[in-house]
């Protein structure tokens, strides 16, 4: 099962329920992060542009490994990935074969709205694009 993971206490929760399901079915848990600008230094043209983005990136996967060290949970692996999110998780899904995707969705209200406007859906373009079940976790 792979699950993708994002920022925040919304990635957080869709990594709990996800590796709450992958212990009940036995699946060993392949958590995804698709590096977005929230990984990223304000300034591209920073001179530690990369350095910085990388050890943003190494602090997600200290706190992955906090989340889902606290769980008695299943076996479990993760991976950064860069791209397209629909295109990486998809690529992902098909390397590792993977029985399901499970991702978060954007909630409610005009924030989401909003960002919706801004940024395609993930678990839409998944759902469109692939032959795997997708379960989109609400927030």
């Amino acid at each position: 099962m792979l699950v993708a993971y994002g920022h925040g206490p919304d990635g957080d929760h869709v990594l709990r329920v996800a590796a709450g399901l992958a212990a009940r079915i036995g699946a060993t848990l392949l958590v995804v992060h698709v590096v977005d600008i929230r990984d990223e230094p304000v300034d591209p043209d920073a001179a530690a542009f990369d350095e910085d983005t990388e050890r943003a990136v190494a602090g997600l996967r200290t706190h992955v490994d906090a989340v889902l060290g606290d769980l008695d949970g299943p076996q479990w692996t993760q991976t950064v990935l860069r791209g397209d999110p629909v295109r990486a998780l998809s690529a992902a899904a098909e390397e590792h074969d993977v029985a399901m995707i499970v991702v978060g969705s954007r909630g409610g209200g005009a924030g989401a709205a909003l960002s919706r406007l801004l940024e395609p859906s993930v678990s839409q373009g998944l759902i469109r694009h692939q032959h795997r079940p997708v379960l989109v976790v609400p927030s």
